[in-house]
């Protein structure tokens, strides 16, 4: 008979302050999660207007999250696995992309969009990645002298090259960028006070308007995001161009392609996960240079031979993706644990990247860390992120950028950490040079 195990008090995942707490803390209840017996099982955060469950298995294991990942068959991304209650129909339709999809749906859509990027595409992103690092440093470079003094990191560089990388490989017009940019942070800050007015449910409570308020805020962002990319696409159709859309729209598997309404859904995952997730990666790695200037030593001293080390180290303690769900299909046993068919179980990437079984000193920072198997980008499997590779791309070249032509620049202070159990954001970093 399976047994559920109970959290420790102190670490009760489903307590909104628990992700209100310092970095260092958390890390410290995820350690102690890891030590117990069985997967801790925790209560389902009960939200107004949403249909949640009895509860979660948190898997905070490493080897429990490879395992998860590489056996889809068992633990299912359907109905959904970005959201911890199932997604109600009226918000599937924008946030119900192929991460929410198994094979082989999921598959063949990974297939249609793998075969959009054409070396075409792939040499167009490399000039428009390379040309938008250069524009953002020439930026800070051309400030007056008085306001050389810094700035924040997170608006003046690192939220501006993904976003303007996507919607320039998606051919988004200018006009719209700045849209695409609060929309984002509207979907992923949902839970946030500053990117929801301070009306959603914030920190200590929850109430049924400010749930309601953020949802609101949330479905007319995702609806913002699809309307423009089916409007894009219905261009696309009739009248072609150079860009990822077009790509798109004429990319099929056989003999299958993607409706406006898939490519509607994709762009709002690719310009959501891209941008999110790069600029948190990039705002923590300065943050980790700065704190350890030993090892931005030891980066800059041979910068092209230990940068591919130190962006999967920087990874690896940033997880910017805290956790996804999966929802088990059939009976199975996984660590001396009896998973039951309905089981909603949650991947803790984050405690998965400080196991001390699988990392040696797993709090330490170092760009040398060989082997790093961190699973920042996912686990293996077949949802594994299709965007690592930019991700790892964007990052090497903004920081060769920004090493190069102003090799002072550092964080200065704390960072301002977004407020959420999905994603570890950071909203605002304060830096000098």
């Amino acid at each position: 008979m399976t047994t559920r195990t109970h959290r420790p008090p102190d670490a009760d995942l489903s307590d909104l302050t628990f992700w209100s707490r310092p970095p260092a803390a958390r890390e410290r209840a995820f350690a102690t999660l890891r030590e117990l017996d069985d997967p801790p099982f925790f209560p389902e955060l009960k939200l107004p207007l949403i249909k949640s469950g009895a509860g979660y298995y948190a898997l905070v294991r490493h080897a429990d999250v490879v395992e998860a990942s590489r056996t889809p068959d068992v633990f299912s991304s359907e109905p959904c696995s970005n959201s911890i209650a199932d997604l109600p129909r009226y918000m599937a339709r924008y946030f119900g992309s192929m991460i929410n999809m198994d094979d082989p749906r999921h598959a063949k859509i990974r297939r249609i969009v793998s075969r959009a990027f054409t070396p075409r595409v792939l040499a167009k992103l490399e000039t428009d990645l390379q040309a938008t690092a250069t524009r953002i440093v020439d930026d800070l470079l051309a400030r007056a002298p008085g306001d050389r003094a810094g700035g924040d990191f997170v608006t003046d560089v690192a939220a501006r090259l993904p976003v303007q990388v996507i919607c320039d490989m998606m051919g988004i017009p200018e006009a719209a960028r700045p849209m695409v940019y609060e929309a984002t942070n509207t979907i992923l800050g949902l839970g946030d006070p500053e990117y929801t007015g301070g009306r959603a449910f914030v920190r200590e409570r929850i109430t049924r308007s400010g749930v309601l308020y953020g949802l609101a805020r949330a479905m007319t962002a995702g609806y913002e995001l699809n309307h423009l990319a089916m409007k894009l696409a219905r261009r696309r159709r009739r009248d072609p161009g150079d860009d990822l859309v077009s790509a798109l729209v004429a990319a099929d598997v056989d003999g299958e392609s993607l409706t406006d309404q898939e490519i509607g859904s994709f762009f709002i995952l690719l310009v959501v996960a891209g941008n999110e997730t790069t600029r948190n990666a990039m705002s923590h790695g300065l943050k980790l240079l700065t704190d350890n200037p030993g090892q931005r030593e030891l980066l800059l001293d041979d910068f092209d031979g230990r940068v591919a080390g130190a962006v999967e180290e920087i990874v690896r303690m940033a997880t910017p993706v805290i956790q996804f769900r999966r929802t088990v299909t059939r009976e199975h046993e996984m660590n001396g644990h009896l998973y039951r068919p309905g089981d909603k179980v949650l991947l803790f990437y984050n405690s998965a990247n400080r196991d001390a079984t699988v990392f040696e000193d797993p709090g330490v920072f170092d760009i040398t860390r060989s082997p790093n198997p961190h699973v920042g980008f996912g686990g293996p499997g077949p949802h594994f992120c299709l965007g690592a590779n930019l991700a790892r791309r964007e990052i090497t070249v903004m920081f060769r950028e920004l090493f190069t032509r102003v090799p002072e620049i550092r964080a200065a202070g704390e960072p301002d950490r977004l407020f959420s159990n999905f994603i570890n954001g950071i909203k605002h970093l304060r830096f000098t040079y």
